[in-house]
């Protein structure tokens, strides 16, 4: 794969959006036909994909956040935005 450049402003694509759902307990990424449920950690990085946010500044908001190694949240992070781009629900400005 190869690497996003850092300053790429991720964002839903038109009539995506994440919304939480109290009756199941979690999130879901809607599309017009189309229904996913993220895991706990898309979710995070989903929830920072605002259209004003970079790549670069969502990856340092996550490994301030949790700690963790900002290398294996940047990989992280563009393989699932890569998979989502892929599926037309997020588009990379």
């Amino acid at each position: 794969m190869t690497a996003l450049a850092e300053d790429i402003i991720p964002r839903f694509a038109r009539g995506v959006r994440l919304r939480e759902d109290p009756v199941r307990g979690g999130w879901s990424l809607l599309a017009p036909e189309r229904v996913l449920t993220p895991n706990p950690v898309a979710v995070e990085v989903l929830k920072l994909c605002d259209g004003n946010r970079s790549l670069s500044e969502i990856v340092d908001e996550l490994a301030a956040r949790f700690s963790v190694d900002r290398a294996r949240i940047e990989a992280d992070v563009e393989a699932l935005l890569a998979d989502l781009r892929a599926k037309r629900m997020v588009e990379l400005l």
